[in-house]
């Protein structure tokens, strides 16, 4: 066996179908088309979502609600993160000492949520702060700084 003699198994493949090459090829005429109606003419192209004149499924859908363009989204961290980062001994905890210990990224606002307790004295610097974080934060005798 050679590259040069190397065929496909019998029957593997196919000859194209020839249409619209004339009556004796039997494929002819209407060349597979059927007769009349859009689909038989020439730069016929189906619309997306068209469903033959009936209403169109994203017509049908009852739409509610929008989406705010002002929205902020806050990647958030809890207490319980900031005790562990505290209990590291890390006194100063910004974004950048949260983004080091891969709790946020740098692209994104950041949120401190009271869930979870502090008990030590530590310096938060954040976007924002839940009410229940800043004041579990200055019981601890600690600063809560927003950016």
């Amino acid at each position: 066996m050679k590259l040069n003699n190397l065929k496909p198994a019998a029957g593997a493949t196919h000859s194209r179908r020839r249409i619209g090459r004339g009556p004796g090829s039997g494929l002819g005429g209407t060349s597979t088309r059927g007769h009349k109606g859009a689909k038989a003419r020439s730069g016929y192209k189906k619309k997306i979502g068209f469903e033959g004149g009936q209403m169109p499924l994203q017509r049908r859908v009852p739409k509610f609600g929008f989406k705010n363009i002002n929205r902020v989204e806050y990647q958030v961290v809890n207490l319980v993160s900031i005790q562990k980062l505290a209990d590291k001994g890390i006194e100063k905890i910004g974004i950048q000492e949260l983004v080091e210990a891969g709790l946020v990224k740098a692209s994104q606002p950041v949120k401190i949520l009271g869930v979870g307790s502090l008990t030590v004295k530590v310096e938060v610097i954040a976007n924002a702060f839940s009410n229940s974080a800043e004041t579990a934060i200055t019981n601890a005798g600690g600063t809560a700084t927003k950016l």
